[in-house]
């Protein structure tokens, strides 16, 4: 690529786009991308933001107007710019572009990309879905990739396996329900800034390996692809196939194909995407003369450094199948204290005075902080009323041991069952509550399991009628995991 001028840079060296503040020292140095800008922006530089953010209304042509959000107050608004937005919310990790800030003040057509790996997303990304919103609510028009073609290889990125091959009718299924879950929050139509729903295997799926070989591979150096984080990563981890090494070449073309057919000149994505993102933005340079350009967001993580979400049971889930309202919410409220400020900047749409405000108190206080950010994510995936629900049933069960609500987990539990006696380590491993039943046995030997209220400490116990109160038995594993079995028969 033709060499730019060098960036401005903060303090540390970080190269920064114009208008932006320089930011305090200590903060993460980005990898060298040649002739590519790069920006980081760590959390401590951005927050916290005391100021009120806006968004277009859909009928705004462009995006400075304001409106507010889904179920955010905001009583002295002022305009902001997507990348204002994104900056303030912590959720810049790097950008490709010195001029990214005045490219965004007009109007754009970006995308980002899902991989159709299950019929659910899981809450991870939620921050991908979240940007869209923000992106759409700023007068931007975003597309939704859902990868039906390159879901038949599998990313390579951030991964030290490869991963399961699917079917192409698992695929086709899982891309339609994944759709259903990003439309809850980014609004689809034909308008100037509705999203559009895209499938790469409508472009991707009938192209022999000739043409892609002819189309596509003289823009591409194996020497150069080599170099990117998700090849490197595999390989020190004992090799990647061809199928995956293919890839990147995939999701250039993607970039490619949307910025020809849909105007699109920005991918966003996780920090891993970004020599993906990177690969795209060059192969639309060579093959079209191309000014595209790349955007990432950073990897959610908790603050004590674990993988962000996952339960003891697995991961978070969007589907209600996978993850019922009750524990979505229940994650959600139980995260750890330094975690939930950043969380409500990430997954809400709250204005970050009003998130300052709810997270300036600490310890018992900032209970409330956590049920608003409980309460905001599960009303945006399943809707006020079963937000609502939970939010009852848990303070309900929780506070007042009133665990009749219907959100609480439950299950039937037969009388003859319990007639012949029924195991409590079986029980806890069948409900959900614990992954097996080794996990069970350590839990009871650890004095953490209550039988309606009363502490269990012998995993050989075995449940018959005595342990029925009101037609039902509630089994309690600390302080914030519960399932009521209702007897039945």
């Amino acid at each position: 690529m033709a060499q730019a001028p060098t960036p401005r840079k903060a303090q540390g060296g970080a190269r920064l786009a114009p208008g932006t503040a320089a930011l305090p020292s200590g903060q993460e140095k980005t990898p060298s991308t040649g002739a590519l800008y790069t920006t980081s922006m760590p959390r401590e530089a951005r927050m916290p933001f005391h100021g009120e953010l806006c968004i277009a209304p859909a009928s705004s042509p462009g995006p400075a107007a304001c409106a507010p959000p889904p179920r955010a107050s905001m009583s002295h608004p002022m305009s902001a710019s997507f990348y204002d937005i994104m900056a303030q919310r912590g959720l810049i990790h790097q950008s490709t572009d010195e001029q990214m800030h005045e490219r965004l003040q007009q109007p754009c057509t970006a995308y980002i990309g899902f991989d159709p790996t299950a019929d659910s997303l899981h809450v991870g990304s939620l921050v991908p879905v979240m940007v869209l919103a923000w992106l759409q609510r700023c007068g931007h028009r975003p597309l939704a990739l859902v990868g039906g073609a390159t879901g038949m290889i599998g990313d390579p990125s951030g991964k030290t396996s490869v991963r399961t091959m699917l079917s192409a009718e698992e695929i086709a299924h899982n891309t339609q329900a994944i759709g259903a879950q990003i439309g809850r929050v980014v609004r689809f139509g034909d308008g100037p800034t509705d999203a559009r729903l895209l499938n790469n295997a409508d472009w991707l799926a009938d192209r022999t390996w000739i043409d892609i070989l002819r189309d596509y591979g003289p823009h591409f150096s194996v020497n150069r692809m080599l170099t990117m984080d998700s090849v490197k990563g595999r390989m020190e981890a004992g090799g990647i196939t061809f199928l995956e090494f293919n890839y990147m070449v995939m999701q250039a073309a993607d970039f490619v194909h949307l910025a020809q057919h849909y105007d699109c000149t920005l991918q966003m994505g996780g920090q891993d995407q970004w020599g993906n993102i990177v690969m795209g933005i060059e192969l639309g340079r060579r093959m079209h003369g191309l000014s595209l350009a790349g955007l990432t967001m950073p990897l959610v993580t908790k603050a004590d450094g674990s993988k962000f979400g996952k339960s003891e049971q697995g991961n978070i889930w969007l589907s209600a199948e996978r993850t019922s309202v009750h524990d979505f919410f229940q994650f959600w409220r139980n995260v750890a204290d330094a975690d939930v400020s950043r969380f409500l900047a990430f997954f809400t749409f709250l204005p970050m005075r009003q998130i300052n405000d709810l997270c300036a108190e600490e310890g018992q206080a900032l209970n409330a902080a956590k049920e608003t950010l409980a309460y905001e994510v599960t009303a945006l995936i399943h809707g006020e009323e079963a937000a609502q629900r939970a939010r009852d049933d848990a303070r309900k069960a929780f506070t007042g041991g009133d665990v009749s609500g219907d959100s609480i987990p439950h299950s039937a539990l037969t009388s003859q069952e319990l007639a012949s006696g029924i195991g409590l380590l079986l029980l806890m491993t069948r409900s959900g509550l614990t992954a097996s039943n080794g996990e069970a046995r350590r839990l009871v030997q650890g004095g953490g399991v209550r039988v309606n209220d009363v502490k269990i400490t012998d995993p050989a116990l075995q449940l018959d009628p005595s342990y029925v109160v009101e037609g039902r038995m509630v089994v309690r594993v600390g302080k914030k995991k519960i399932h009521r079995f209702d007897v039945v028969g």
